[in-house]
């Protein structure tokens, strides 16, 4: 592993490493949500997108974006984010 590097530099936006646990407790919050509209038989207020359940905003990260071509000073501190 001390050659391997990503392939594509995508990052997050912040210093969270991962939402793992945020997309849990959404998907948990979703489920429950929705057996519950289904045992009272109210089939058309179930919710159709995990954001009408908990907002995204909410998570760790704040999105993620495509770093092209970095600048010359920042080569160093690019090469360093690429490695595994």
């Amino acid at each position: 592993m001390s050659r391997s590097y990503k392939k594509t530099p995508i990052f997050g936006h912040t210093t969270c490493k991962s939402e793992k646990e945020d997309k849990r407790i959404n998907n948990r919050t979703f489920r429950s949500r929705e057996r519950e509209l289904i045992n009272m038989e109210r089939y058309d207020d179930c919710p159709i997108k995990m954001n009408e359940v908990r907002s995204v905003w909410s998570m760790g990260k704040d999105g993620k974006s495509y770093w092209n071509n970095p600048s010359a000073d920042m080569y160093d501190y690019f090469k360093k984010i690429m490695r595994k």
